[in-house]
């Protein structure tokens, strides 16, 4: 079973899937996680294949909840299944001297009881503080040193990642949001990509699951009650920015006829869309580990990129006969990572 999920190697040669199972949901604006019946939940996607887990610093309990894994799997006798680790550093700005960036890589090790960090993805808040290129001139120096296997970016704009990239350091990835309703990577993102081997790994695919069959034909929900996760709210708010609900629906009926084409579900063919983009390396799937009802989409993700489905010049045409009538978000939001900055 586990041999069926599709890898993707970083340039660092780190292989990990091409779904990735997300963990900014156990970050605590999602509701409480139990660390006990979110450690049990993990074995499920690990099961199934699904080995690569992302986190960050900053996601509340998330590498600590990967640690008890890990040691757990490890501790279980049989031979276990490798996983993938991917974290972020985020770190408020400040001064970046290299014993503040060791001390933090530490930390996660520690958390996610681990000697080398499989992959760090880091992410800068204010631009105009130009001592990320310090914090990144470290990380690089400790790739070196084998603390750490990947370097990668997390939210940084094309004019950045070119800047990084001319100073010499190597970047294995970019995570970013892209998905049907958000399409910005296309515009300048994804060239810069494809030419210097970047992989883009993406969140809100799935629009924090408004992508589903769940919205179809539903009323716009606006009360705190309907959008009730961090993510809800968040990918609400880019429909709205993107063309509104009305538009979104035109698009949700448009996957529905797809999906029903394919036997499959709406988010498979939402996920799939962006699996197939240039530079796409993953797409990341968020996991509410811990809380009732979790993993009831991992033959979601299994299904979404299984080499089986395949979408159609036709499946195409239909999206992009609702996507074209959407408002211009590079126009009005900028590049990737953006709407993070002010």
């Amino acid at each position: 079973m586990t041999s069926s999920v599709p890898k993707v190697r970083l340039a660092g040669g780190l292989e990990i899937c091409r779904v990735l199972n997300g963990m900014w949901q156990v970050s605590g604006a999602h509701g409480t996680v139990n660390k006990t019946k979110a450690v049990e939940a993990m074995q499920a996607y690990v099961d199934a294949g699904l080995t690569t887990f992302d986190m960050a610093d900053i996601y509340g309990p998330a590498e600590e909840i990967y640690g008890l894994f890990n040691s757990q799997l490890k501790s279980s006798g049989s031979a276990p299944p490798a996983l993938q680790g991917l974290t972020k550093y985020v770190p408020r700005p400040g001064p970046m001297e290299l014993k503040v960036v060791e001390k933090a890589l530490q930390r996660s090790m520690s958390r996610m009881k681990v000697d080398t960090l499989d992959c760090v993805q880091f992410h800068w808040w204010d631009y105009k503080d130009k001592r990320y290129l310090d914090a990144l001139g470290h990380l690089s120096d400790l790739q070196q040193e084998g603390v750490i296997r990947e370097l990668a970016l997390t939210n940084f704009d094309t004019q950045r990642l070119e800047e990084i990239t001319n100073k010499g350091i190597c970047i294995s990835s970019n995570q970013v949001q892209y998905s049907l309703i958000d399409q910005r990577p296309a515009a300048r993102m994804e060239q810069f990509c494809v030419a210097n081997n970047i992989k883009l790994l993406t969140y809100g695919s799935l629009a924090g699951g408004l992508l589903s069959e769940q919205y179809l034909g539903k009323p716009e929900p606006s009360s705190r009650a309907e959008l009730n996760t961090a993510s809800l709210s968040k990918y609400k708010n880019m429909i709205d920015a993107w063309g509104g609900w009305t538009l979104f629906q035109d698009l949700l009926v448009a996957l529905e006829t797809i999906a029903k084409r394919h036997e499959c579900s709406v988010a498979s063919v939402a996920t799939r869309y962006v699996l197939d983009r240039p530079a796409v390396g993953g797409v990341i799937i968020g996991c509410r580990f811990g809380v009732a009802g979790a993993g009831h989409h991992i033959s979601d993700s299994l299904r979404s990129c299984s080499p089986d489905l395949r979408l159609t010049a036709e499946d195409h045409a239909a999206i992009e006969a609702v996507t074209r009538c959407s408002r211009d978000l590079m126009g009005l939001i900028g590049d990737c990572g953006d709407e993070y900055r002010s």
